[in-house]
């Protein structure tokens, strides 16, 4: 008797696993075709083309106001001279600073923008993972699979995709 019981313990977890249901999807195949991320590309471009411009033109004041400084250094009285010097100084910590704030808020947009589109994607996954009665769903293009059984773990990009409305059909190999 205790045999028999102990060997249907040994089974039960089999037959479950049987049942169970895994799926994947490759979101490389699918962010760069989201109307999102295109958007998204577009307004960060916008924005470094932005800061860019920013850029030139403070420096290109720089640039005039040292040439002038180094025309009329010679003939300035040391107090002034100093003074040109300072702010020269401070043109160009004001120029550094600025080269740092348009990067980190270039990274902060780019950050903001994909997290968006990564919670688009995952009220979509959760969606037709609670549809499609499945365990498991997993990116496979986010690196942290080796393997996936494609005969055992059903494939749902092409549903993802549909979900998501990306229509364009640009392919990227699995992992």
């Amino acid at each position: 008797m205790k045999k028999i019981l102990l060997a249907i313990l040994m089974v039960a977890p089999l037959s479950l696993m049987a049942q169970a249901k895994f799926a994947h999807f490759n979101s490389a195949e699918i962010i760069p075709n989201m109307k999102e991320y295109t958007a998204a590309q577009n307004e960060i471009q916008n924005m470094q083309k932005q800061y860019e411009d920013d850029l030139k033109l403070m420096q290109d004041e720089m640039q005039k106001k040292y040439e002038d400084y180094q025309k009329e250094a010679a003939n300035l009285l040391e107090n002034v001279r100093a003074r040109r010097e300072q702010e020269l100084n401070d043109l160009s910590q004001r120029y550094q600073q600025s080269i740092q704030d348009s990067q980190v808020a270039l990274q902060k947009a780019t950050q903001e923008k994909m997290n968006l589109i990564t919670e688009k994607i995952m009220v979509a996954v959760k969606k037709l993972g609670e549809a499609g009665g499945y365990i498991y769903v997993v990116d496979i293009s986010s690196g942290g699979i080796s393997f996936v059984n494609n005969a055992l773990s059903t494939d749902i990009t092409s549903q993802l995709k549909k979900e998501l409305g990306v229509t364009s059909t640009a392919t990227v190999p699995a992992n």
